[in-house]
């Protein structure tokens, strides 16, 4: 129980990745499937901001002065998961635009959201068009 505890936020990344999977893949509306990638990205960046923290470090700034008196540098946290968090939101946030934006386009020219309705339709003016 005690190992629960101390890697509960890594279990609670990997509880939210697979809600956010279940979603991807269990619904047919484009609006939830971009919210289920987004409960995803989230989950993914929880797990890395996690990994990435290390009780006890400082802030990675080290002055002239110390590192002429030889500071030991294992003392301070990495800032490499940090960075790929917000590279990743950054990212994430463009794509769910796109995203978001081309299911406007998709439901003016569809009139419904339903991906099997959007595929459907599209086959029958394949069909027409032969």
């Amino acid at each position: 129980m005690n190992y629960l505890l101390n890697n509960l936020p890594e279990y609670s990344a990997v509880i939210c990745f697979a809600i956010g999977f279940s979603i991807l893949l269990l619904n047919r509306n484009m609006i939830k499937k971009i919210l289920g990638l987004g409960i995803m990205d989230s989950s993914i960046y929880l797990f890395l901001a996690v990994k990435g923290y290390v009780a006890g470090t400082v802030a990675p700034i080290v002055t002239l002065a110390e590192q002429a008196a030889g500071v030991d540098t294992t003392l301070y946290t990495n800032p490499i998961p940090a960075g790929l968090v917000l590279t990743g939101i950054v990212v994430s946030v463009s794509v769910t635009a796109i995203l978001l934006a081309l299911t406007v386009k998709l439901h003016e020219e569809f009139g419904t959201l339903n991906i099997d309705e959007i595929i459907h339709m599209v086959r029958e003016e394949d069909r027409r068009k032969e």
